[in-house]
């Protein structure tokens, strides 16, 4: 098996003199069929400011979309929740996130730790779609492996995210199968919600937000519209904004 150059994790420790003297750490998940490098530029920037940040890889991404086809969401979130126990037993306060189907994987840690999570941090998440296809998948995984991929939508020119140029269709069809469970988990989130959204989003549509919004429990959130950049907006224009809000968040959770 062959990893992508880029497809490492990326793990930094706290730096509690930073933070206030608490160690506070956050979790950061990539999204469908994409790999760490979507997400690494805003983990950095969070942790040159002291946070403790994972940033992990999950099961067959940054290899080929053919050894993804094999893998499940309970494998994806198996992954993300070996971490955040990590984190927890590292840290005072834990926060997590993630990029579209990696805020999805986000919520669902927040909605089955409410007393462990501190936020959620999510850009452009999805939990529906519109999407008639979606309901073919049933037959169409039987019939083909894969279908043209939905990586690169980025307003910025000359950006990629190094996701696969195919759709593994077994593997799509596992998230789409978790996505009701997960919508009826959602009133078990009770923490702070920072939610980001790009106003032009080619690969989720406009179902997922208020499903999100409006059916927690949290008591604060807030949602920023990112008005120049597409899907992948952590690589994208507004990428310096994403990290801004972001530490902002964490650094108004961090003491609660």
């Amino acid at each position: 098996m062959t990893i992508h150059p880029l497809a490492a994790p990326l793990s930094a420790p706290a730096r509690p003199e930073l933070t206030g003297g608490r160690r506070v750490g956050i979790l950061l998940s990539h999204g469908f069929t994409g790999q760490p490098a979507s997400v690494k530029p805003w983990g950095e920037h969070l942790a040159s400011l002291g946070y403790a940040v994972e940033v992990p890889r999950l099961p067959g991404h940054g290899t080929t979309w053919q050894e993804m086809n094999a893998t499940r969401w309970e494998d994806w979130y198996g992954e993300l929740a070996r971490v955040f126990d990590g984190l927890c037993l590292e840290n005072d306060v834990v926060v997590v996130g993630g990029l579209s189907m990696g805020g999805a994987l986000a919520l669902r840690l927040a909605a089955d730790h409410p007393d462990r999570v501190s936020g959620v941090v999510v850009v452009n998440p999805a939990v529906a779609t519109r999407r008639l296809d979606v309901k073919l998948l049933p037959v169409l995984q039987h019939v083909l492996p894969s279908m043209p991929g939905i990586v690169d939508d980025i307003a910025k020119p000359g950006v990629t995210e190094h996701g696969y140029p195919r759709t593994p269709l077994r593997a799509a069809r596992s998230m789409f199968r978790a996505w009701p469970e997960l919508v009826a988990t959602l009133p078990r989130i009770t923490a702070p919600l920072l939610y980001l959204r790009s106003s032009v989003d080619h690969v989720v549509d406009d179902l997922s937000e208020p499903l999100i919004t409006e059916r927690v429990s949290s008591t604060d959130v807030r949602v920023v519209r990112l008005e120049d950049s597409y899907h992948v907006a952590t690589l994208d224009h507004d990428a310096p904004r994403i990290f801004e809000e972001s530490a902002d968040f964490l650094a108004r959770v961090s003491t609660r």
